[in-house]
């Protein structure tokens, strides 16, 4: 286990594997009612239930250099594609409509001690169907790994359960039509183990840490350059506004800023 100051050396043993579980539930909404119409949209189903997969790809998700708390890093690309294609065969990462800041693969470093360490991560990618595509608005998660025995604890990745959580297209002779819906379940991980991993995780005492709101800030922030403003309530607005002598400026929108939902 190296150290370097307040930086730490995370690794896992290449020789070992883990088990990954895959779900995709049935799709709960569209707003055009795709997933009724579009078959591919309606029968859009895990492509692996199952799989082990070598810790190599979960060496993907580790910074190749020491890292403090609260510090990010990029994850490597292949790791990445060959978890997603557990849920469907053909994953991208560089987004069909690309707005600058949808393209990312980012991991922080959210809390350790001696004995463990919890990753945080974040990634944009969509699914490229027969007759369309799939983009989810987010793909979040978590690795914990055991630093001693240089294993995998527990690992999660999913689509947040946010009203409207994916954005499709589907192609026709007509061209393609834009939809929006809700997934309730679109998941990796290692699935329930003996005993809950991630309560046990959080009971511990942790040498370094940061809350999971400021790494998830931390992580919106590698793509989002807005989410680095100092954002207040509108009634703190309306108090700040005459003291400061400054005006308030109203944006009104009609799907979410900060993910691809939309």
């Amino acid at each position: 286990m190296d150290t370097l100051g307040n930086k730490i050396t995370l690794k896992l043993d290449r020789e070992t594997e883990v088990n990954v579980k895959g779900f995709i539930a049935p799709i709960e909404y569209t707003q055009y009612n795709f997933h009724v119409e579009w078959d591919e949209l309606a029968n859009f189903r895990v492509a692996e239930p199952e799989k082990r997969s070598p810790t190599s790809v979960f060496q993907a998700f580790l910074p190749s250099e020491p890292v403090a708390v609260g510090e990010c890093w990029e994850i490597q690309e292949e790791g990445a594609l060959t978890l997603l294609k557990q849920l469907h065969p053909n994953p991208r990462l560089k987004l069909t409509i690309d707005s600058g800041d949808s393209y990312g693969l980012w991991a922080c470093l959210r809390a350790y001690n001696d004995g463990l360490a919890e990753i945080m991560f974040r990634i944009h990618a969509e699914f490229i169907m027969k007759s369309g595509k799939f983009t989810p608005s987010q793909f979040a998660g978590h690795l914990v790994i055991d630093r001693l025995r240089e294993k995998v604890v527990s690992f999660k990745m999913y689509v947040p359960q946010t009203t409207i959580n994916f954005d499709a297209g589907w192609t026709r002779d007509e061209g393609t039509a834009a939809e929006i819906g809700f997934c309730p379940k679109m998941e990796l991980s290692t699935g329930t183990p003996p005993h809950d991993a991630e309560s046990e995780v959080l009971s511990f005492k942790f040498a370094a840490s940061i809350t999971q709101e400021a790494a998830e800030r931390a992580l919106s922030s590698r793509f989002y350059k807005f989410q680095k403003i100092n954002w207040v309530s509108l009634e703190e607005a309306l108090e700040l506004a005459p003291a400061e002598q400054k005006p308030i400026h109203v944006i009104s929108v009609d799907g979410p800023l900060f993910d691809e939902a939309c």
